[in-house]
C-alpha cells in the first residue's frame, strides 16, 4: 500500500492540478469543440475575448446550462465538482469539531442553502488539501483562557486513501477532457512550412504544449532539437509556428484573434 507520506503528496498534487486548470476547463466549456491544432492554452492566449476570473464563477453544479458549447467539458466539470464536495462532506463528517461561524468550517448543503459548496471548488480543494495536511488538529485557547476541542482531528489512513483515489480521478479526468494527459497527436493537414515533415503536438500534465518536425536535423526550421533529433517548437516557440502555417496557407479556421 502507498506510504501516508506519498499518499498526502499525491493528493495534494492532484488538487492542485484541478485548481490550476479549472479556468481552462471552463473556457472548454464555453468553446466548441476543436481541432487538435492549435493547442487550447495557444488559441486562449491568442484571443482577447476570454478574461476569466474563476473565483467570481458560481459552481457549475448551481448554475443553469441551456446550451453548453462543449458537453463532454460540461459534463467533466460537473462530475468532478460533485466528486470534490462530496469528498468534503465525507471528511467533514469524519473530522470536523469547527464551531458554527468558524471560517474554517465546512457547512453541509441543505434544501435552502448549498452551504460550502456555493464557494466553490477552489475553496473546496483548499479546505481538502487542510484536511491532508493535518491542519488545525490540536485544542486552541480561548479568550477566557481554557481549551476548546482541536477544530478537526488528524485525517485516518482509510479517509487518507479514499481522497488520493478521488482527487487523483478528478484530476485525471480534467487532464483527458483538455487534452493535457501524456500523448503526442499528428497535427493534421499542417505539414512543417520549412521541410513539409508531419507535425506532431506532444502534451502532459507537467509541461506546456510542444510540437515537434519528423524530418529530423535536416529540417531547415529556426528551433532547437530534442533529445531525438527532431525539430522542436517549444511553448515559447509556438508563436512563430503559428504565423509560418499562416503564411503558408495551412492556419485553417482556428478562433484565434485576427
Amino acid at each position: 500500500m502507498t506510504s501516508a507520506a506519498i499518499a498526502r503528496r499525491e493528493t495534494v498534487a492532484a488538487l492542485r492540478t484541478i485548481q490550476n486548470l479549472w479556468g481552462e476547463l471552463l473556457l472548454a466549456i464555453e468553446t466548441p469543440p476543436a481541432d487538435v491544432w492549435p493547442p487550447r492554452q495557444l488559441a486562449h492566449t491568442m484571443r482577447d475575448d476570454d478574461a476569466l476570473l474563476v473565483e467570481d464563477r458560481a459552481p457549475l453544479v448551481l448554475r443553469e446550462h441551456p446550451a453548453p458549447l462543449n458537453v463532454t467539458a460540461l459534463d467533466a466539470g460537473l462530475d468532478v465538482e460533485r466528486q470534490v464536495f462530496d469528498l468534503a462532506d465525507t471528511l467533514a463528517a469524519a473530522i470536523q469539531h469547527a464551531a458554527p461561524g468558524d471560517p474554517r468550517r465546512w457547512d453541509y448543503r441543505s434544501r435552502t442553502s448549498p452551504g460550502s459548496r456555493g464557494h466553490g471548488l477552489h475553496w473546496a480543494c483548499v479546505w481538502i488539501e487542510g484536511r491532508l495536511l493535518d491542519q488545525d488538529i490540536e485544542p486552541e485557547q480561548q479568550l477566557d483562557g481554557t481549551l476548546a476541542a482541536a477544530p478537526f482531528d488528524v485525517l485516518p489512513p482509510r479517509l487518507l486513501h479514499e481522497a488520493r483515489r478521488t482527487v487523483r480521478a478528478c484530476a485525471g479526468r480534467v487532464l483527458r477532457t483538455l487534452e493535457l494527459d501524456e500523448r503526442a497527436t499528428p497535427v493534421p493537414g499542417r505539414p512543417c512550412p520549412w521541410c513539409g515533415g508531419e507535425l506532431t503536438l506532444h502534451t502532459g500534465p507537467d509541461q506546456g504544449p510542444a510540437v515537434t518536425c519528423s524530418t529530423g536535423p535536416a529540417c531547415r526550421a529556426p528551433v532547437m532539437l530534442d533529445g531525438r533529433g527532431r525539430r522542436v517548437w517549444e511553448w515559447g516557440d509556438l508563436p512563430d509556428l503559428v504565423a509560418a502555417l499562416a503564411a503558408a496557407g495551412h492556419l485553417g479556421d482556428l478562433p484565434l484573434a485576427a
